[in-house]
């Protein structure tokens, strides 16, 4: 059997990447002030960044079109025998339901969608977990049942340089956010499968790395103690990635252990922490 792998660019698997690593990337669409654009096809993230740093631009994500996902796979099946199809988590988008309704009813036993629960850089590793199952032999099936099974042994810390972006996403009411503006609160919040969650609510930056760190040491020591040897490490950003660097360095110094990635977060969370964020994850590999 020939499996194709795809997912979205949530991922932060961009365009280019996909090609070199033989799959394939849908792409997130980004309305700003009601048009549409492509994330990574007619949106580049720099291009992002400055439309949401602009307070006259009305910046959201959406969901792609089913038919242009079922003509995606259609295409896909002209060549491969089976698809695994690896969206963003069903915690923070309904992309998951709504691609996993299209192939149960368009594409049953050809199509399978998988719930793994991750975004941006643990999404990522889930895409080359499953590039290294296809090279094994394994069959989309098998892939998708171990995809799902693991998907919950991941862990987001993202450092919120502002709580503009969540106020204005309607995360944070104005009160909040104007209180948390003036302490100069720099938040901590977490992502474990489903919906961004406040974790800490540091006063500057160099404690929330602190947080952040600890925080991954006591889920590698606790949560994750079963799979010790199996987790790795990996750190995003949005807009710049001149403290990711430094931040990449001190990590390794913590864990004495590599750091996997340093990418840009994914769209569709940036649009709601907004710029100067930093996260550190941590999950379980194949």
């Amino acid at each position: 059997m020939k499996t194709a792998i795809v997912t979205d660019s949530n991922s932060g698997i961009t365009q280019a990447l996909s090609k070199e690593l033989g799959i394939f990337t849908i792409p997130m669409p980004v309305l700003i002030n009601g048009e549409q654009f492509l994330e990574d096809i007619s949106l580049t993230q720099e291009q992002f960044y400055e439309k949401l740093k602009d307070d006259s631009c009305q910046v959201s994500t959406s969901q792609p079109s089913t038919y242009d996902v079922a003509e995606l796979w259609t295409n896909i099946l002209k060549e491969y025998d089976e698809i695994v199809c690896i969206p963003m988590s069903s915690g923070l988008s309904e992309t998951c339901h709504s691609l996993a309704h299209l192939a149960e009813t368009e594409f049953a036993g050809k199509v399978y969608v998988v719930d793994n629960h991750r975004i941006s850089i643990t999404q990522k590793t889930s895409v080359y977990d499953a590039i290294a199952m296809v090279k094994e032999g394994k069959s989309a099936k098998e892939i998708a049942e171990w995809l799902t099974e693991t998907g919950k042994l991941s862990s987001i810390y993202i450092m919120v340089d502002t709580l503009k972006y969540l106020k204005k996403g309607g995360r944070l009411t104005p009160a909040v956010a104007m209180i948390g503006t003036l302490l100069k609160i720099k938040p901590v919040l977490q992502i474990q499968g489903a919906k961004l969650d406040q974790f800490a609510k540091p006063r500057n930056f160099n404690k929330a790395k602190e947080i952040m760190i600890n925080a991954v040491k006591d889920d590698l020591a606790n949560r994750f103690a079963e799979y010790k040897g199996k987790m790795k490490l990996s750190i995003a950003y949005t807009d710049k990635n001149d403290e990711a660097l430094i931040f990449k360095k001190e990590v390794e110094e913590a864990f004495g252990m590599p750091v996997e990635f340093v990418d840009p977060l994914s769209l569709s969370v940036s649009c709601h922490i907004g710029p100067g964020a930093l996260a550190l994850a941590c999950f379980i590999t194949y």
